[in-house]
């Protein structure tokens, strides 16, 4: 499925489903078959950019859970959701937007979808893929042992600590003794001056996991020049290498970046 530029995706190939975890319900997207991956959107939510991500992962033979966590489903990325969605979602109860915060509190129902998932769909384990604002809620989700394979992508939290991790010491410290106990991996991007997530922050996910964080830096000139506008007015830099600033050109870098995450996925959940 294809959607024009500036146009809502009404995500109508997606079965939409209520996920309830420890009484919480969420709306859930499902679509595909094979290992499960969970799919967190970036602000301001799940747009047509996020959604075409999606669908190359299902494309790709998994089984995509998507849930909302915030925004309007499909809406195409305005400017003004800086004001309707960002700032409601800093001061939620389940995000720690700002240092000191640890891990966000929706990171646990999370860890509930993935158990979730794999119960469904079977394997060896579940793919996580965080993108800004959920960034690192793909790493943090790993404490549920299901998590086989995390991405984090251009990881935005804390937002005013460039070299932060939004992660609690406790959840750090499990985290970095299941890296070396399991032999996890995980994958991270970001673009070279990309304000929100900094050179810093790669470093510390380094610092806490060593050689399991394989941390690739795109340069700034591979960014698609023509984001929406809440990327190109709010954000304001090459930021989100497979959704909004991505060019889906065969042999381009981000294009590149895009298979790459699809061939780790399929390198830590296929069955074969």
């Amino acid at each position: 499925m294809t959607t024009t530029r500036g146009q809502r995706d009404p995500l109508t190939d997606f079965t939409r489903r209520t996920v309830s975890v420890d009484d919480v319900d969420k709306t859930v997207y499902v679509t595909g078959s094979g290992p499960a991956v969970i799919l967190m959107p970036e602000m301001p939510g799940i747009s047509p950019d996020v959604a075409r991500f999606a669908r190359w992962v299902r494309d790709a033979g998994f089984t995509v859970y998507l849930p909302s966590l915030f925004g309007v489903d499909g809406a195409y990325p305005l400017a003004e959701a800086y004001e309707t969605v960002v700032r409601r979602a800093c001061v939620s109860a389940e995000f720690r937007a700002f240092a000191g915060g640890g891990t966000s509190p929706v990171v646990a129902w999370l860890r509930g979808l993935a158990r979730i998932a794999h119960a469904e769909c079977g394997g060896s384990g579940v793919g996580t893929v965080g993108l800004c604002f959920t960034g690192n809620f793909a790493l943090t989700m790993a404490l549920e042992p299901a998590v086989v394979a995390p991405v984090v992508n251009h990881p935005s939290l804390p937002l005013d600590d460039p070299g932060g991790l939004e992660i609690g010491a406790d959840d750090a410290t499990a985290l970095a003794e299941r890296v070396q106990r399991d032999g996890l991996k995980v994958l991270g991007y970001r673009f070279e001056n990309d304000k929100w997530c900094t050179g810093q922050r790669f470093a510390a996910y380094r610092a806490l996991f060593g050689d399991a964080f394989d941390g690739r830096v795109l340069p700034d000139e591979a960014a698609n020049t023509n984001p929406p506008p809440f990327f190109r007015d709010i954000v304001g830099c090459a930021h989100s290498v497979v959704t909004a600033h991505l060019v889906d050109q065969d042999g381009h870098p981000t294009a590149q970046a895009r298979d790459e995450i699809l061939a780790f996925l399929n390198e830590r959940l296929g069955e074969g």
